[in-house]
Formats: C-alpha cells, sequence, structure tokens
C-alpha cells in the first residue's frame, strides 16, 4: 500500500515538474532575449517591490532571502558586476525596509545586521556566476564536441564516396578498357594461329595477361567499392576481402572463420567492413607480419569482428595516442554502430583489433 502511493506521488510529481519546466524555459528565454537596459529597470524594479512588501511585513516576517531573486537575474543577464551593484542596491533596500521596525537596541546591531545580508547576498553572486561560467563552459565544450563529430562525420563520408567513386571509375574504366584489349588479343591470336604463324603463341600469352590483369582489377575494385555487402553478405565479403589483400600483397592473409549472419542494417555491414579493410591495411603496411587473420562470430548474442597478426605488435603508448587517420576513422565508424573497438597487443605477439557490437542479427 506504501509502495502504491509512493508511485503515485511520484508520478504526481513528476507531472508538476514536466509542467512547470516548460514555464521556467519560457521565462528564462524571454529574459534572455530582452535588452540589456530593460532587464536593469526589471532588476530594480523588483528589489523595490521586495522592499516594499519587505516593510509591510515588518521584523517578525523577514523577507531578506527574496532579495537573491534580482540579484540572479542581474547576475545571469549583465554579468557579475551588475550582480555586486544589484546586491548593494538590495542592502540599502533592506535598511530601509527594516529601519523603522527592528529589533536591535543599537544603531551598530543593525548595520552588522545589514553587512550579514549583503556578505549574503554576495555569495549568491559568488554562486550564480560560478553556475553561469560552467554552464557556458559546458555549453561551448558541447559544441566542440559536436563539431567534431561533424566533422569526423564528413571525413568519413568524403573517404566513403572517394573510395566509392574510385572502384566504381575503376571497374567501368580501367576494368573495360583491358576486357576490350583482351579481346582484340584474343582476335589477333585467332588470325595468327589460322595463319599458323609462330607469334600466335605470344598473342595468346599476352591475352592471357591481359585477362589476369582484368581479373586482379575487379577484385581491387570490389575491394574499394563493396557493392555485394548487403543483408546476408558480409562473412562472403570479407572472405573476399582476405583473398584480394593476399593476391595483392602475396602475405598470408586468411579469413580463418567467418560465420554467415544476417544483420539488418546496410549501414552496419559497409561500417564493419571498412573496418576490416583499415584493420587489415593497418597490419599489411606497419606490423611486419608474416600472418594475418580474419574473423567474424557470434557469441551470446554479441557480434564481433576480430582482425590479427603475427608482427611486432603496438605499444600501449601508441595504442593510447592513437593519432593516425586509419585508426581515428576505426574509432568513428565504430562509434557510428554502437560498437566498442579494442586494439591491443596479442600475448603471444602481434596485434589483435576486435569490434565488438550487439546488432538486430539472427544467426543462420
Amino acid at each position: 500500500m506504501f509502495s502504491y502511493f509512493k508511485v503515485k506521488d511520484d508520478a504526481k510529481m513528476g507531472a508538476e515538474s514536466h509542467a512547470v519546466s516548460p514555464l521556467l524555459t519560457k521565462v528564462r528565454t524571454a529574459v534572455s532575449a530582452l535588452p540589456a537596459s530593460i532587464v536593469a529597470v526589471l532588476v530594480v524594479l523588483l528589489t523595490l517591490i521586495i522592499g516594499w512588501t519587505d516593510y509591510s511585513t515588518g521584523w517578525e516576517l523577514s523577507l531578506f532571502i527574496f532579495y537573491a531573486a534580482p540579484i540572479i537575474i542581474a547576475v545571469w543577464r549583465l554579468g557579475a558586476g551588475a550582480g555586486f551593484l544589484s546586491a548593494i542596491f538590495c542592502s540599502i533596500v533592506w535598511l530601509v525596509a527594516n529601519d523603522a521596525e527592528n529589533p536591535y537596541t543599537t544603531q551598530i546591531g543593525f548595520l552588522w545586521a545589514m553587512v550579514t545580508r549583503f556578505f549574503y547576498f554576495g555569495v549568491v553572486v559568488f554562486a550564480v556566476s560560478a553556475i553561469r561560467t560552467k554552464q557556458e563552459a559546458d555549453a561551448a565544450h558541447i559544441r566542440m564536441l559536436e563539431e567534431q563529430r561533424l566533422l569526423e562525420m564528413e571525413i568519413v563520408s568524403v573517404s566513403e564516396h572517394g573510395q566509392q567513386r574510385i572502384g566504381q571509375d575503376l571497374h567501368d574504366g580501367i576494368c573495360q578498357q583491358l576486357a576490350a584489349i583482351g579481346c582484340a588479343a584474343r582476335v589477333l591470336s585467332d588470325d595468327l594461329r589460322a595463319k599458323s604463324a609462330p607469334e600466335a603463341l605470344d598473342a595468346a600469352l599476352i591475352e592471357d595477361s591481359i585477362q589476369k590483369a582484368v581479373v586482379e582489377a575487379r577484385n581491387l575494385a570490389r575491394g574499394i567499392f563493396p557493392v555485394h555487402v548487403d543483408r546476408n553478405g558480409l562473412a562472403a565479403a570479407l572472405t573476399e576481402l582476405a583473398g584480394t589483400m593476399a593476391r595483392l600483397t602475396g602475405l598470408s592473409v586468411e579469413a580463418v572463420d567467418c560465420a554467415e549472419v544476417s544483420i539488418n542494417s546496410p549501414e552496419i555491414s559497409k561500417h564493419l567492413y571498412r573496418i576490416a579493410q583499415e584493420a587489415l591495411a593497418n597490419a599489411i603496411h606497419h606490423s611486419k607480419a608474416s600472418r594475418i587473420t580474419l574473423s567474424l562470430n557470434v557469441d551470446g548474442g554479441i557480434l564481433e569482428l576480430l582482425v590479427e597478426d603475427n608482427g611486432i605488435g603496438i605499444s600501449k603508448e601508441a595504442d593510447s595516442r592513437s593519432q593516425g587517420m586509419g585508426m581515428r576513422t576505426m574509432k568513428y565508424r565504430s562509434k557510428a554502430i554502437g560498437a566498442t573497438l579494442d586494439i591491443s597487443p596479442r600475448p603471444e605477439g602481434g596485434t589483435r583489433v576486435s569490434c565488438r557490437l550487439k546488432p538486430p542479427t539472427q544467426k543462420l
């Protein structure tokens, strides 16, 4: 029964809070929009109204605590200097409002009471100034973080569009030209073979080399522009990426364990593919590794993309700095999909890049 009434009271207080918050926001917005001169006049009028009310209620019902209201408005809208002037004015108004009726037998005691009130007003000025400074610093920090996030998003977007354009141009341009040259070489080979010319063998070798170049160019285009990364194609795309990297670099790059998973968001698939691509590129160019493995698994509802190498490893200092654009891009992509990215040394040597997230996935 007590819990029921407590929940009911909490709900009522929450509803009242939600009802009051818009009103306070509107009042603060309205005050902030007023010119400084009008705010100064309002501060003076509010102080005089409080002083007149304080005079009317007499000493038995002191209202000195309410003098904080005009001081707060002055500090928040006009600054600390205006707040101190308002504190002095409030002290004088309080002195005049309570001069006729007060319990002190000496004037010194009454003046000392005014000093204590002024001290209270000064504390209000310092407190409000500190809160205002902190809020301004927090707002500036939030703006900086938002600008940084937008900048990172723009950099990644430009990089993504650039890679797509290069991959598309490579596929539609160079690959098509090489294929046309290969067809011409085949025709030449057939003509020479029909004439029993000894150069027919050389023409056939040229055709074979061109066809291999077409295959390599198309593989490279697919790596840059992975149009095949769809709902169920991430594992296949990662396996093909590992094979392409192995052929282009001559290193041992293997997709050792890529499970078939269904990812509902194409954006998640794209970001995971790019993270794997960047991790492989870093391992190839910086780790001096002879073997690199790539895996994709689901364990306990957590999807993990893992890239490991047996290279020279990465120091904790270098990992903590993370100044490279590649690492920054991987960190941004992982945050964009709500994943955690961990780059750490392997106990047996080398580097381990792990990206873990809990997306809407279904094991197939």
